[in-house]
């Protein structure tokens, strides 16, 4: 029996390792050829010491409290010389990956489908391209997309779940935008190069309720958090908010509707922001966070969306003072995206 490994750096990075039955994640990650931190390699220094996000392990005894103490190992921190999985794990490594001699991964992709949303939006979707195996990511991620003869790059956030050799994106249209004008005429068949996954904004083990907050396409990584969750099950309540600017912007609603007749513990609203909108529901996410929703801060909140939202949403809680059990937040522009969670940061 093997276990899939997800170390996720400190820039983002994610490489996916196998890890045999009875190994240790930094022997299986020196035979992957990733050089994760280590001194002793005996759990006497402390050096290897990482954050398992997900999943189950047995840390042994076999180390001392200088090393990991009691407190760290209840955060769940772990070291990863003494680490065995006993499932697939999600191991959040300190440093970046460069220094650990690793770098991003990359495949192609061919280009199977895209479906227009009046002027606001693209579904599109791609095949892994020359046989090659199903691309890994954290449902939430993001990678970088090549764009055909520009000698650039586009980050976007996968809307499917891992593990399919079909995969998809929820891209804004943007006026004069290079992805939506190599799109506007791209021919289907044709490959494109991916580089990643990237980032710091995925789903962590489901312990307490979570809130959903999405912006515009910023609903791409919900959409492949909820497949995860509808595929697996969750008996933790699950609420999203979906924000838009106008009435047209409001796609995928029906998805909506199809994963949480899937997930009973998921409630889904939406709003538009536009006062002259025919919604029925108006304003902005902050206007529509109620008291059961944030459960006295005992939630993991999760927020992508535009510069402007995720910055008005830190400073509604603030105002509120609301601080989340943990809170990941992903905020893009149409040439980058940002992603952090107070979580890493307050560790």
């Amino acid at each position: 029996m093997t276990y899939t490994i997800a170390l996720n750096f400190e820039d983002g990075v994610t490489r996916f390792i196998d890890c045999k039955a009875n190994e240790k994640v930094l022997d299986a990650a020196y035979r992957n050829r990733i050089n994760l931190p280590m001194d002793c390699s005996d759990g006497v220094c402390g050096t290897c010491k990482c954050r398992c996000e997900d999943g189950e392990y047995d840390q042994g005894e076999d180390y001392i409290e200088d090393a990991l103490s009691e407190d760290e190992a209840a955060r769940g921190l772990v070291l990863t010389c003494q680490m065995v999985p006993a499932s697939d794990c999600v191991v959040a490594v300190p440093m970046p990956s460069t220094a650990c001699k690793t770098g991003t991964g990359s495949f192609e992709g061919e280009l199977v489908s895209i479906t227009p949303h009046a002027d606001a939006a693209l579904e599109v979707t791609f095949d892994i391209a020359g046989g090659a195996a199903a691309p890994g990511f954290l449902p939430g991620q993001y990678v970088n997309i090549g764009v055909p003869g520009a000698g650039q790059t586009r980050a976007y956030s996968f809307s499917s779940k891992p593990g399919e050799s079909r995969f998809g994106f929820l891209i804004k249209r943007v006026p004069g935008g290079l992805m939506s004008a190599y799109l506007d005429q791209a021919q289907l068949g044709e490959r494109l190069q991916f580089t990643g996954p990237l980032g710091t904004f995925y789903l962590r083990e489901v312990r307490r309720p979570l809130l959903l907050l999405a912006g515009g396409t910023g609903l791409a990584p919900f959409l492949s958090m909820l497949e995860v969750l509808a595929e697996r099950g969750c008996e933790q309540p699950i609420s999203l908010i979906y924000g838009v600017t106008r009435d047209l912007d409001l796609v995928l609603v029906e998805r909506l509707q199809a994963l949480a007749e899937r997930l009973p513990t998921l409630v889904f609203i939406t709003c538009v922001a536009e006062p002259q909108s025919v919604h029925p529901r108006k304003g902005y996410v902050t206007q529509h966070m109620s008291a059961a929703m944030l459960n006295d801060g005992d939630v993991d909140v999760y927020l992508c969306g535009p510069p402007p939202m995720v910055d008005a949403v830190r400073a509604h809680f603030s105002e509120q003072g609301v601080t989340p059990a943990s809170f990941h937040y992903e905020k893009f522009t149409p040439t980058q995206v940002v992603s952090t969670d107070r979580q890493a940061l307050t560790a």
